[in-house]
């Protein structure tokens, strides 16, 4: 006799579902820069450059080819240019404390405004003068407008009270941090170019190295004499603190620092300033000194101002790469708005020495 299946039950219909429904797969986050540094192991600052085909950079063919591998086994698509990040979004938010007494907030919203431009974004631009009243005023005026986010920047670097707004708000903080990490950051990586400037002074043979500083106070300044001292201690050099001098970032204190280093029993043959302007009274002392550069002392200096490249003989120095730290701030501002950055990154933008005729 046949066997009355009937209709099935329920139940049945139920776990004939479960049997024959495919399973959703969750949505996979989309690759970002930072995601192809990590794989090529280079910094996010190379990757950019690499990929948004940047012929003038100095970088190897090794190095492109092995970013643009990582960039195609990872499935990165940066957006397309003209694209806005969002429909109703067509701008982004800059705020910063000062952008007149130094050139450093200009280039880095350069970067901004280049990379949000290739998405099709514009960039609106507020200054408050470290007036905390405007600053709340700037905040609640650009609430009110469709921003794919903010970028919170400050001409130093330096630790920030965490910017009031929406938790909503996608927000990257540039040259500067809150406890905690609450926010992305993007910031130069100090530590590192004190290393370098330190160690192309040991690389040229120098074994007696000054050091003239800014003030002890300035985030800055405590990375690049941690990098230098870093430096010196990877070549085996002694730390001796009588040839480092603090200086106040002006001409006048690197000429008054660099008499001081000279007079001793036994002076540098080579002086590392902590930037570019000390630098330029560095080099004051030293002619009234009859010592030629660099024969007789070698001299680095920090920031690559237009300066640097004008003295005589043009400045060996380092490259602080506010351009770059804006471009990459802007992309991963525009990654958090989108969704493929979840949590707060911590960027370090490598700065880079440039060699020229002064070591």
């Amino acid at each position: 006799m046949a066997e009355d299946m009937g209709a099935p039950s329920s139940e049945d219909s139920r776990e004939l579902r479960k049997r024959t429904t495919p399973r959703r797969k969750a949505p996979q986050r989309r690759p970002t820069m930072v995601d192809v540094a990590n794989e090529a192991r280079v910094s996010q600052t190379t990757v950019s450059l690499v990929l948004n085909h940047a012929d003038g950079a100095r970088l190897s063919a090794e190095t492109r080819k092995r970013v643009l591998q990582a960039a195609a086994r990872l499935g990165y698509q940066p957006v397309g240019r003209g694209a806005p990040a969002a429909a109703t979004a067509t701008a982004i938010g800059f705020v910063c404390d000062e952008f007149s007494t130094d050139p450093w907030t200009a280039i880095a919203l350069d970067g901004v405004r280049d990379k949000a431009w290739e998405r099709g974004l514009t960039v609106s631009v507020a200054v408050t003068r470290g007036d905390a009243n405007m600053e709340a005023a700037v905040l609640a005026q650009l609430a009110s407008r469709p921003l794919v986010g903010l970028i919170y920047a400050t001409i130093n670097t330096r630790l920030v009270e965490a910017p009031s707004v929406s938790p909503k708000t996608p927000v990257v903080l540039l040259n500067c941090h809150t406890t905690g990490g609450a926010f992305t950051s993007v910031l130069p990586g100090e530590v590192g170019g004190g290393h370098a400037a330190t160690d192309a002074l040991i690389g040229a043979g120098h074994r007696r190295i000054g050091f003239i500083n800014g003030e002890a106070s300035m985030e800055a300044a405590r990375h690049r004499l941690r990098g230098y001292r870093q430096a010196l201690a990877a070549a085996g050099l002694p730390f001796d603190a009588d040839l480092v001098r603090e200086g106040n970032w002006q001409p006048l204190s690197g000429y008054d620092a660099t008499r001081e280093l000279m007079a001793l029993a036994n002076p540098p043959t080579a002086i590392f300033c902590g930037n570019d302007l000390m630098a330029v009274g560095c080099y004051d002392a030293l002619r009234e000194l009859g010592l030629k550069i660099p024969d007789d002392i070698a001299v680095m200096g920090y920031d690559d101002r237009e300066i640097a490249q004008h003295l005589h003989p043009p400045l060996s120095t380092v490259l602080l790469p506010h351009f770059e730290m804006g471009s990459i701030a802007a992309d991963l501002l525009m990654d958090t708005a989108s969704g493929s950055i979840s949590r707060p990154l911590q960027i370090r933008v490598e700065c880079p020495t440039v060699i020229r005729e002064s070591v």
